[in-house]
């Protein structure tokens, strides 16, 4: 697992730590994923997540930790959950400080599904989150029918956004409706300071990408607060 900050601007605080699954010899999440098939995507699943809480605990991590999950992984939320509950306590992590992302890369076969996920999760306290929204199969339309408590829009949305009238007006729309559903936007791949001026403006103040850190494989990376 690799570790980057999801950095409050407003605060200068990290908000969360996202655990990014990575190789044993560094390989990007894109190749350790293209080996998740339907035989092995459950286990690969769980196991990520037991590896996430872990090192977040042997680093100090008190704050959030944003935990990448697999809908299509995942047959009935209350077994699966119990993985993450068992390994939060045996590593004495707060279950309270887990957010959960899904992906809109990842085609949703069945979204009555993905509904009972979300509200489970809920349930049990953790944080829900849309990762890479923007991209994917479902955009808006996801967002009609799932409402988490976060959403992070999607970095091909938000490169070089200083320089597009089009990215400009898309992104403003969609943080107002967020802001209108009391969801919060987190400004996902800043790279440029630029980039990040734009998005405060428009009202974001949690932000993730280069600009700040770089991912740090079971490791904290140094963070660069730009205010």
């Amino acid at each position: 697992m690799a570790f980057q900050p999801i950095v409050d601007i407003d605060q200068e605080s990290v908000f969360a730590y996202e655990a990014l699954v990575r190789g044993v010899n560094g390989e990007g999440a894109g190749q350790v994923l293209s080996l998740v098939n339907d035989s092995n995507r459950y286990r690969f699943d769980q196991s990520c997540r037991v590896k996430a809480v872990k090192l977040a605990s042997e680093l100090g991590i008190r704050q959030k930790l944003s935990i990448n999950f697999l809908p299509n992984a995942i047959y009935k939320p209350e077994s699966c959950i119990r993985t993450t509950i068992a390994a939060c306590k045996t590593y004495d992590f707060d279950v309270e400080n887990i957010i959960f992302e899904v992906t809109e890369v990842e085609e949703i076969s069945d979204k009555a599904h993905l509904q009972n996920i979300f509200t489970h999760y809920k349930e049990r306290g953790f944080l829900t989150a849309i990762d890479d929204f923007g991209s994917g199969y479902a955009g808006l339309g996801l967002l009609a029918e799932f409402q988490p408590q976060l959403i992070k829009l999607d970095m091909e949305l938000i490169r070089n956004i200083d320089q597009s009238k089009s990215r400009q007006s898309i992104v403003s729309g969609v943080i107002h409706t967020c802001l209108d559903m009391g969801i919060d936007v987190i400004g996902e791949g800043i790279e440029t300071r630029e980039e990040l001026d734009v998005l405060r403006d428009k009202g974001i103040s949690k932000f993730q990408g280069y600009y700040f850190a770089r991912p740090a494989i079971e490791q904290l990376p140094t963070v660069n607060f730009i205010s």
